[in-house]
């Protein structure tokens, strides 16, 4: 028996906190013994669509290396990719039969066309949901009655759902979603990916923040602002930021560090592979995950927070969400208030000046991705849901 992961909210070989949870599921199920396929339905044009990486078979059906100048050939292919994941599932099904469909996507078109491979092959359509269904809906009578109708489309497609959190739990039951259609399946991670040391890529003591580089959601301004404050009190500790950023993004980063005058005491990294990431998270004498408290951090559950907890380094997150949940400050790790720079920067001088307790600190953290945030864990979760549906 097979599962299949397949959707346009995360990219595949290589990608953000999305692509690493599908990895960790991929991993989960491999390990039960369920075969694992990946199918990546992003129109993205690369040079090697189909592939294995980490033990997992991925594929992007789109399968262009480059733009088309035609309007009606770009068109046809993005057409072309419908039958090729038809195709491709076939074959899959011939070999292993598919048992459930794993959907990720806010797209109607992928919703009701995945809704359509479930009910070909016999399998359950079972729909992720690790953000707020709501968050690009809050404007206006009309965008927010399109909102809900697109959530109910989603839910009514799908023969289970999977929360990351009980916010979102709790929101599918207030809109009347019923209770045995969802199951809560809180953040999951590889620790063994962020335990394997490899070189120190900084030969100084760093601070690490690795995900989106944002001034919203992300809140990446209090961070900067709190480490300016830190460097003036502290000459050896410098700032690593590593992950997506627009050119928009960037331009205001470099101004922030320019203005709070840090700009030898902070690098600034381009794109990372899956695997330089691993390395300079794990190799980071503090990690810190900042995020601003909105619909968004309410309803989610910061992936990058778990990996951050898996290398046994002291951490510091943003009380967000249900973070609090897991996180006691200062027994696994330590806790400010989101949008708080002046605690945050507190907080960092602490460690710093009392480092050995806390690696004590993080060595408890990592327990939790040994326990409750382990991917072997709730991937069998996972499978035994699915035999109750």
């Amino acid at each position: 028996m097979s599962i299949v992961i397949l959707g346009d909210l995360f990219s595949i070989p290589e990608g953000s906190a999305a692509t690493n949870r599908v990895y960790t599921y991929a991993k989960g199920f491999e390990a039960a013994g369920v075969r694992t396929h990946v199918v990546g339905f992003l129109n993205t044009y690369m040079e090697q669509p189909d592939g294995v990486n980490d033990g997992i078979s991925y594929y992007n059906p789109f399968g262009q290396k480059e733009r088309s100048r035609s309007f009606f050939m770009r068109r046809y292919h993005k057409l072309l990719k419908y039958h090729r994941t038809f195709k491709l599932l076939k074959r899959i099904h011939r070999q292993d039969p598919i048992i459930a469909i794993n959907r990720w996507s806010d797209f109607f078109t992928t919703q009701l066309f995945t809704w359509l491979m479930a009910r070909y092959f016999g399998a359950k359509l079972i729909t992720e949901c690790n953000e707020h269904p709501l968050r690009f809906y809050q404007q206006g009578y009309f965008r927010k009655k399109e909102g809900l109708l697109r959530f109910y489309a989603d839910a009514f497609l799908s023969d289970g759902i999977l929360c990351i959190s009980r916010y979102l739990v709790d929101f599918h039951l207030k809109h009347s979603i019923k209770a045995k259609k969802l199951f809560h399946v809180p953040s999951t991670v590889d620790a063994a990916r962020f335990q394997e040391k490899q070189s120190r890529p900084i030969k100084e003591f760093y601070i690490g923040y690795f995900g989106s580089l944002t001034f919203s959601r992300d809140n990446i301004g209090v961070l900067l602002n709190a480490f300016a404050l830190l460097a003036a009190k502290q000459e050896s500790p410098v700032l690593v930021l590593g992950g997506f950023c627009s050119p928009e993004e960037q331009a205001k980063i470099k101004d922030l560090i320019s203005t709070n005058g840090i700009s030898k005491r902070v690098i600034l990294l381009e794109f990372l592979s899956r695997t330089e990431i691993a390395r300079y998270v794990q190799n980071a004498d503090i990690l810190v995950m900042v995020r601003a408290k909105d619909l968004g951090s309410d309803a989610s559950y910061p992936s990058k927070l778990t990996e951050f907890l898996a290398t046994g380094q002291p951490v510091v997150s943003a009380d967000v969400g249900e973070v609090s949940d897991f996180i006691k400050d200062g027994e696994n790790a330590y806790l400010f208030p989101p949008n708080d720079h002046e605690v945050l920067a507190r907080k960092l001088e602490y460690i710093f000046l009392h480092y050995p307790e806390a690696v004590q600190v993080g060595l408890q953290g990592r327990k939790l991705t040994h326990e409750v945030f382990s991917y072997q864990f709730q991937s069998g979760r996972i499978l035994e849901y699915i035999k109750t549906l």
